[in-house]
């Protein structure tokens, strides 16, 4: 006879889930309350300063036309910075190791940190929208495509994050990849301004950075308005996040810097 296989220990996947909420509960000043402000920032700069000299972009007020990009770019590093440190953290307590012996699968461990990450990801996206509405009137044309691209961006960049807490050996590791390299891609891929205001050339350079696809779908589920095609953007999107699911595969596979 075959041995049944083992049930999923919703137990221990809950556990870790509500540690991790707690922690955001916890600090709240530095997980709701300065993003909303940078927001709020961003509008008086550049809705103010840059939407009076730039009225509209593709039929859009400038001002909504930013929103999809100022969510999406505190989605992307929330996202990392949530699920990075989550499983960094037990790595730098030693703890990991009464983690990876308990009665607990990679794949259940994998949905409790990255399902955490995301959730926080998700509401801080909700609180910016919400923020966003008292600066300029948003109107979202596709509200269930919009929560699919919000959902499946979440996912994927707490995977991308989850990778980066078990790669990193220190704090400033963690740091790395959402200041240098995340951020500077969002700035440079239309979270701010339309990639067809670009000369030809950088048009095409642009189309290699892979935030634009991202953020190209998210605008379009609001105005109807897209750099790429909607369809590319999801395809884009899913395969970004098989990519971080192939990567965290292989490191429970080769156990990869988790047990040093």
């Amino acid at each position: 006879m075959t041995a049944p296989a083992p049930a999923f220990n919703h137990h221990g996947v809950w556990a870790i889930y509500k540690f991790e909420m707690a922690r955001f509960r916890r600090t709240l000043l530095q997980s709701v309350v300065t993003p909303v402000i940078t927001t709020s920032l961003y509008f008086v700069v550049f809705g103010s300063a840059i939407g009076s000299r730039m009225s509209r972009v593709g039929g859009v007020p400038y001002g909504a036309f930013i929103v999809p990009g100022l969510i999406m770019l505190s989605l992307f590093t929330a996202s990392i910075s949530n699920a990075s440190f989550g499983i960094y953290f037990p790595k730098f307590t030693g703890t990991i190791y009464e983690l990876l012996s308990a009665p607990i699968s990679f794949f259940e461990m994998i949905i409790a940190y990255v399902g955490a990450a995301a959730t926080k990801s998700v509401i801080l996206g909700l609180i910016i929208l919400g923020t966003a509405a008292f600066f300029v009137p948003v109107q979202i044309q596709h509200p269930l495509w919009m929560s699919a691209f919000l959902l499946l961006t979440a996912t994927t960049f707490s995977l991308f994050g989850f990778v980066i807490g078990i790669w990193a050996k220190t704090f400033e590791h963690l740091q790395f990849m959402p200041m240098l390299v995340v951020t500077p891609l969002t700035f440079l891929g239309g979270a701010f301004y339309s990639i067809d205001m670009l000369p030809p050339a950088w048009q095409k350079v642009a189309l290699f950075n892979p935030v634009v696809y991202l953020i190209s779908g998210f605008r379009w589920s609001f105005f109807e308005t897209a750099d790429v095609s909607v369809a590319l953007s999801l395809a884009m999107t899913v395969l970004f996040l098989a990519i971080c699911l192939a990567t965290v595969w292989l490191i429970f596979k080769t156990g990869y810097r988790l047990k040093n």
